[in-house]
This record gives C-alpha cells, sequence and structure tokens, in this order.
C-alpha cells in the first residue's frame, strides 16, 4: 500500500512505520490517524515486531490544529471516538510486540500514542508533554487512562494539570517508559531491541501481551484462570521445546515464532 503520511519497511521481520511529517513534527492528521491504523493491521499480519517512530526531530507533537478549517469547531468527541480509538486499538490488539522508538518530542496525543505501543524506547533528549491543559482540555487518546497504570495517581495527575514536559529520565525512571538510551547510543540500542523481539519467541510475545494487558480488568483468580490457559498453549509450540532443548544444550535457541 502506498502511504502518504508515513513509511513503512518490513527488514528482518520488523515492520518500521515512521511518521513522516518532519515540517509538522509529525502532527497527526486525520488521513495520518487512518494510515497508521492500516499500516498497523497490516504489520501484524507480516511482521515479528512492529517499530514506529518519527521522522525528523520529533516523534509526534500530537493533533495537527490546522488539519481543519477552524480548530475551534473541531468535533473532538467524534474524532477521538472514530479516528483516534480504531488507531489505538489497532496498535493495542496488534499480535506481536510494538516498540515505541521516540526520537523527539512526544507531546498531547503523540505521547499518548508511543504509551500505546508495548515498549517505549526514548532517547535521553526526548521528552513526553501532556499538553491538553495548555488549550482547555483534558488529556486524552488513552492517556487518561494509561498514566495513572504506568507513573501512578500523583504522577498522573500532575503531568495532566501543570502539562510540564517530562524528561525521557524522568519518563524512565517514574516507569512511565521501559528506557531512556544516551543519544550517541540510541540507534545502536533500539535496533538491538527490536532485533532480539524479531528473533524472539513471537507467539509467546503474543500471549503474554493478552495476560498482561488482561489483568487490569481481572481479580487474582480470573488472571491466574488467564495464565493457565495461555501457558498451557505456549507448551504445546515448537518454540517451547526448542527453548529448553537449548537451555539443556548450553546453545542459544532458535525461535520460528510458532
Amino acid at each position: 500500500m502506498k502511504y502518504d503520511t508515513l513509511t513503512y519497511e518490513l527488514q528482518d521481520g520488523a515492520a518500521i512505520i515512521t511518521l513522516n511529517r518532519p515540517d509538522r513534527m509529525n502532527a497527526l492528521t486525520t488521513q495520518m490517524r487512518a494510515e497508521i491504523e492500516v499500516a498497523m493491521t497490516h504489520a501484524g499480519k507480516e511482521a515479528r515486531v512492529v517499530v514506529l517512530t518519527g521522522a525528523g526531530r520529533a516523534f509526534c507533537s500530537g493533533q495537527d490544529l490546522g488539519d481543519r478549517a477552524n480548530a475551534s469547531n473541531l468535533d473532538l468527541e467524534r474524532t477521538l471516538r472514530d479516528e483516534y480509538t480504531p488507531m489505538l486499538n489497532a496498535i493495542v490488539d496488534c499480535p506481536v510486540p510494538t516498540v515505541a522508538v521516540v526520537n523527539g518530542a512526544a507531546a498531547g496525543a503523540g505521547a499518548n500514542l508511543a504509551l500505546a505501543c508495548d515498549v517505549v524506547i526514548a532517547s535521553e533528549s526526548a521528552y513526553f508533554l501532556q499538553a491538553f491543559t495548555r488549550i482547555g482540555l483534558i488529556p486524552d487518546a488513552g492517556g487518561t487512562y494509561v498514566l495513572p497504570r504506568t507513573m501512578g495517581m500523583a504522577k498522573a495527575m500532575g503531568a495532566a494539570l501543570f502539562a510540564e514536559k517530562i524528561t525521557a529520565r524522568q519518563a524512565d525512571d517514574w516507569g512511565m517508559i521501559w528506557e531512556a538510551v544516551a543519544d550517541e547510543a540510541f540507534e545502536e540500542h533500539w535496533k538491538a531491541r527490536v532485533a532480539h523481539l524479531s528473533n524472539g519467541p513471537t507467539k509467546a510475545f503474543a500471549a503474554a501481551k493478552r495476560v498482561i494487558r488482561g489483568s487490569w480488568a481481572n481479580d487474582l483468580e480470573a488472571q491466574m484462570a488467564s495464565e493457565a490457559s495461555e501457558q498451557g498453549d505456549c507448551g504445546q509450540s515448537r518454540d517451547f521445546r526448542e527453548g529448553v532443548l537449548a537451555f539443556v544444550e548450553k546453545r542459544k535457541p532458535s525461535f520460528e515464532g510458532r
């Protein structure tokens, strides 16, 4: 498929989706949201890991307020329901690991786009900003859901009310993201992380995603039942047999993702 607002590459089992409006700091438009949804859905069918990143100096600066003739007349409820929700669901429901490679500013909905991914790796010069109250809005694009679950109620509330920049290092320290990496080592590091996932036990990764994300709605008994069911399925896989054999033989396993 041809994309106008992003690029899509498949490299060694990894789908690299790059938001490609660098002149607008990769701000989200109606078209970009639709293209992200399509690209994510496609990647989940042909890749073993998906990377979401941005071109230029930003990851994503959030909603492009110039995407409509008059920003004050935006139907935000419809936009969130009909455009953001399908896009974010495509990321969350992707059957393979998703990695947000945050190379610069991640602001507003752009921050929460990154946080929808399974893993967030940020360069130390990057930052996150819940900018919504600066223009009289509340955090959206899933921000009110994911923030208190990752960084706790106190930090989430402060991030929403004060709308201050959160450095990548702060985000790492607070548990908001997986890791912040020095700029000079950033590209080599995230590519190594992605290679690890693209060569890993894809079936087990998918099961881990389902169980961990599902835990937010379960009590302990329901969660244990979910674990048992998924683990039973993984235990029948070729990758499990290969993993055990490799452990016994003291060698690196060769996972096929099935």
